[in-house]
């Protein structure tokens, strides 16, 4: 079990020591992965960004995940709910989750594109994975931009995600898997919803420390 989200990424970049001081871009999952890939890009010496993606929850209970979508607008949606949720049901929520990656775009990267990942090695960093729909959007994303290699990293993770992830991706490297599995705090002492606020100060952190050539502060909400 990690004491936080800071020794969760402490422990991760270690585990990822091969890609030390390669050409590497860590994409953090907000919100709660990007504390997380901070401690891993500064590591291993790498490039930090945000990747969006959200979830897409069924209308009756959004904490439900039957999909998600990423920023380039990559969907992935679970067999089942494909046959047992209407697609007209489905299209709505899509719309409805893609004007919300358009804001958290606007205020978690400041409106900034992804970076260029063509050719590059892409670690994508959450804190956890649960159903694995965020991550699953955001492979097809970094495929569709032809990332080099792209691995999955996560502190936490049941193994049947990771079976499917391994199908998916070069490499994925997960810390914990616990038995009898159903949510990522398991994994964690001190877990808690990550609020915008936070990122940006994390962001604006790293922009800080590292003289990012793209500087400037991102801004409170």
């Amino acid at each position: 079990m990690f004491k936080n989200r800071e020794d969760a990424g402490q422990q991760l970049a270690k585990a990822l020591h091969h890609y030390k001081d390669k050409d590497v871009i860590v994409l953090a999952i907000p919100r709660g992965g990007v504390e997380v890939a901070y401690y891993v890009a500064e590591y291993l010496k790498a490039e930090l960004s945000l990747l969006i993606t959200r979830k897409l929850g069924h209308p009756d209970n959004p904490e439900a995940a039957f999909g998600a979508i990423a920023e380039d607008g990559s969907t992935y949606i679970f067999d089942y709910a494909r046959r047992r949720i209407d697609k007209q049901v489905i299209d709505e929520v899509i719309e409805e989750q893609k004007a919300e990656v358009e804001r958290r775009i606007e205020i978690l990267r400041n409106g900034k594109s992804l970076p260029d990942i063509k050719d590059k090695i892409v670690i994508l960093v959450d804190d956890g994975i649960a159903t694995g729909a965020t991550l699953f959007a955001s492979i097809q994303l970094c495929k569709n931009k032809k990332a080099k290699k792209i691995i999955v990293a996560a502190p936490v993770s049941g193994e049947d995600v990771i079976n499917v992830l391994e199908d998916m991706v070069d490499e994925v490297i997960v810390l914990e898997i616990p038995e009898n599995y159903f949510a990522v705090s398991q994994g964690y002492e001190s877990f808690y919803n990550v609020p915008d606020d936070e990122v940006l100060a994390i962001m604006n952190r790293w922009y800080k420390e590292h003289n990012h050539q793209q500087s400037g502060r991102y801004t409170s909400v």
